[in-house]
């Protein structure tokens, strides 16, 4: 930066990601305030459709890391296409993030049929405590630190809105250090 003597320069840097930081703030909330509003445009759509386009999507978050994707047969759904697919970005994106320091990720995305059908997103990423799973979904919740991993604490608000909006819910299992698991079920499914 310049020519600018050290203190200076430690400052503007500060100054910088926190304007990125609120930047994302406002982007993840202007998105969350989308959901709501939006009117849903539902159509019977391939959840492995969306879910390759997700992790297309992501593909900067991958680049360089050895991840072992396991994905499963996925149903076919009536959903709002844009607004599952954000679900997916979401979902596995937190699973991207969170299993970045395991030298093999494993993500695993499927279907479970039976008495309480659901897609799930899981991974073998850093966890959680199961006693802060209520926090998990609401707005600005975050269980892990900012200098530890990046993010907003919106993302999982706006999937459980995007989950709600399609009359169903969602939930999540980990163990800190053993990964977690996030299962959603929407009407109709299964």
């Amino acid at each position: 930066m310049g020519n600018f003597p050290r203190p200076v320069v430690v400052q503007l840097e500060q100054i910088q990601r926190g304007a990125g930081h609120m930047s994302a703030l406002i982007d993840g909330l202007l998105s969350l305030s989308r959901v709501r509003h939006v009117d849903m445009k539902q159509q019977v759509v391939a959840l492995k459709d969306l879910v390759d386009q997700a992790i297309h999507m992501l593909s900067n978050e991958t680049a360089g890391r050895a991840i072992e994707w396991r994905i499963g047969a996925l149903p076919t759904v009536n959903c709002d296409p844009d607004l599952m697919l954000q679900v997916f970005v979401n979902l596995i994106g937190n699973a991207i993030k969170y299993s970045r320091a395991r030298p093999q990720a494993v993500i695993e995305i499927g279907y479970v049929d039976g008495t309480q059908p659901n897609v799930y997103v899981r991974d073998n990423g850093v966890g959680f405590d199961m006693r802060y799973a209520a926090k998990l979904f609401g707005l600005f919740q975050r269980l892990h630190r900012q200098d530890e991993f990046e993010g907003t604490g919106i993302g999982l608000a706006t999937v459980s809105r995007i989950i709600e909006r399609h009359g169903g819910r969602i939930w999540a299992e980990s163990e800190l250090g053993k990964g977690a698991t996030f299962r959603f079920a929407i009407k109709g499914m299964g």
